[in-house]
């Protein structure tokens, strides 16, 4: 029955019926393509550079460019037979490209995951700092050091936003 669903609906994604369509639409990948990648290569230097405030005003753009780079990959999907059939060297230069695009991609990601990482054991180690301070050093009537209960562990609240 899904199956069936699914063949009725139309997709929402129009596919290209000439050449001209297909390098409209082939240009059009390229060029989102190119800007995002400009956008995230700002947004990666400027989170090495540990300015992140200045980072997260690019997110509204990144949003919208990925928006359109979805609907774009969506219109050449559908016209992907058309494409390998009427313009088999277009919709090969498209993968090459696509594929140096998912490589600067996995780097944006990359830097975004370590700075996620630094951040998260910086929280960790000033926690863990806080909880020191506020456990009392004593020791038992054995001559062991006591353990802290949870009267003496004090939780630390973040904010999340910058």
């Amino acid at each position: 029955m899904n199956a069936q669903v699914r063949k009725d609906t139309p997709s929402p994604y129009v596919a290209a019926t000439s050449p001209e369509e297909a390098r409209k639409l082939a240009e059009e990948l390229m060029e989102v393509m190119s800007t995002l990648l400009s956008v995230v290569e700002s947004e990666t230097e400027l989170v090495r550079a540990g300015q992140l405030r200045q980072a997260m005003s690019f997110e509204q753009k990144k949003a919208e460019l990925s928006r359109r780079y979805v609907k774009t990959v969506g219109s050449l999907k559908a016209s992907q037979k058309f494409l390998s059939r009427a313009e088999p060297e277009l919709l090969t230069a498209l993968h090459r490209h696509h594929d140096t695009f998912r490589a600067m991609l996995q780097v944006n990601l990359t830097v975004l995951a370590t700075a996620h990482a630094v951040s998260e054991n910086v929280v960790r180690g000033v926690n863990a700092e806080m909880q020191r301070r506020n456990i009392p050093s004593t020791y038992t009537a054995q001559g062991r050091r006591a353990t802290p209960t949870a009267r003496h562990l004090r939780p630390l609240s973040i904010s999340r936003s910058l």
